[in-house]
C-alpha cells in the first residue's frame, strides 16, 4: 500500500481511509486475546471521534507518552520506551509527513525493519475499544495518539493484536532499529557488568531488561517487580555516595505506573545522602514508572538484560 497515494485519493474524495487488509474487525484483534463475548462487544473509534484536537505528538516523543492498555505487549513497549531516548532510530520508525492538522483522512503509516530492509505499514486509525476503554496503549495525555497508532501499525505487521500478546524484547529492538542485539543472563552476568551498562548508555544503545515468570500472569511482588515483565533501562551512572562511587541504573515499566520500592526508590532514604546536584539532575518523584536501583538489585531482581545498536 502506497500511503502518499492512498491519502490523496482519500482527500480528492472526501473520505476517511478503511484499511480492507487491516479491517476494524475480529479477524485483527485475534480469536483467542479476549473472551468470545468479550470479543463482539469491541468498538472502533478514530480519534477525531474521541477528541476534539487530536494530535499525533504533542512536545516531542516520550516513554512518558506510554501506558500499556489489555494487551501483555510489555516486550514492544519497552523497546519503543528505549526507542523514544534515541531519535536518531526514532525518525526512522516515526515518518513526519503526517498528523491530524493538515490533509488528514484517517490514514497514517509507520516503518519497520524486516529482514534485512525497511517495511511500510500502513493503517488507518480506528482503535479499539471495549466498554469505553483502550484495548490498545492508551495516550497519558488524552489528545496524543502515536502510541496507539504505532501499536496498531505493529499489530498489523505481526498479523493481529492478539500477536503482540506476549513476545521476545530481543526481536522488538530489531524490529525498530535495523541493529544489531546481544543479550547477557544477569544469573550468569559477565565481572564488567557495571561498565558495560555505562559504556552502552554513554554510545547510546536501546536497553531493556526482563523478569523471570510466567508472563501474561501480572503478579507483582511486594518490592514492586513485576514477574515475567519487560521494563526499559533507561539510565545508568556512577554517582559518589557515603565514601565511595555507587552504580546505579534507572529503569521504566511500560505500564507506566507500578515501580521498585527498595534501597534507591524514589522515597528511599538513600537519596538522603547524595549531593544535591545529582539528586536533583537525576531523581523524578512521581509515579511513572520509572525508578533507580543498585546494580546489585538489579541483577537479582531481573533475569536478562539486552542491548541493541546499529554497530555490534
Amino acid at each position: 500500500q502506497d500511503f502518499k497515494d492512498l491519502r490523496a485519493l482519500c482527500l480528492s474524495q472526501g473520505l476517511l481511509f478503511e484499511d480492507a487488509t487491516f479491517p476494524a474487525h475480529i479477524s485483527s484483534i485475534g480469536p483467542t486475546l479476549l473472551p468470545q463475548e468479550k470479543l463482539w462487544q469491541i468498538q472502533w473509534k478514530r480519534p477525531t471521534e474521541l477528541q476534539r484536537n487530536p494530535y499525533l505528538i504533542m512536545d516531542g516523543v516520550s516513554r512518558f507518552d506510554i501506558m500499556q492498555g489489555e494487551i501483555g505487549d510489555c516486550w514492544m513497549l519497552a523497546a519503543l520506551g528505549s526507542l523514544t531516548l534515541r531519535k536518531q532510530f526514532l525518525e526512522n520508525v516515526l515518518p513526519k509527513d503526517q498528523g491530524f492538522q493538515d490533509d488528514y483522512a484517517g490514514i497514517f503509516h509507520f516503518r519497520f525493519w524486516q529482514y534485512g530492509e525497511w517495511v511500510d505499514v500502513v493503517i488507518d486509525d480506528r482503535l479499539p475499544f471495549l466498554n469505553g476503554r483502550y484495548l490498545s496503549v492508551h495516550p497519558r495525555t488524552s489528545n496524543e495518539f502515536w502510541p496507539s497508532l504505532l501499536e496498531k501499525a505493529y499489530a498489523k505487521l505481526r498479523g493481529s493484536y492478539q500477536n503482540l500478546n506476549g513476545g521476545y524484547l530481543s526481536d522488538a529492538l530489531v524490529d525498530l532499529t535495523g541493529g544489531v542485539q546481544v543479550q547477557f543472563s544477569l544469573k550468569d552476568p559477565p565481572p564488567d557488568l557495571e561498565e558495560i551498562l555505562k559504556a552502552a548508555d554513554k554510545s547510546r544503545c536501546l536497553m531493556g531488561c526482563s523478569t523471570s515468570g510466567q508472563s501474561g500472569r501480572n503478579i507483582e511482588l511486594r518490592n514492586g517487580i513485576v514477574q515475567g515483565h519487560a521494563y526499559t533501562v533507561t539510565g545508568a551512572v556512577k554517582i559518589p555516595y557515603k565514601n565511595g562511587w555507587k552504580h546505579i541504573i534507572r529503569i521504566w515499566n511500560p505500564w507506566g505506573h507500578g515501580e521498585w520500592k527498595g534501597p534507591w526508590s524514589d522515597d528511599s532514604p538513600q537519596w538522603d545522602r547524595v549531593e544535591p546536584k545529582y539528586r536533583e539532575a537525576l531523581l523524578r518523584n512521581k509515579d511513572d514508572g520509572e525508578f533507580w536501583m543498585s546494580c546489585e538489585n538489579f541483577q537479582e531482581q531481573f533475569s536478562w538484560l539486552y542491548i541493541c545498536n546499529n554497530t555490534p
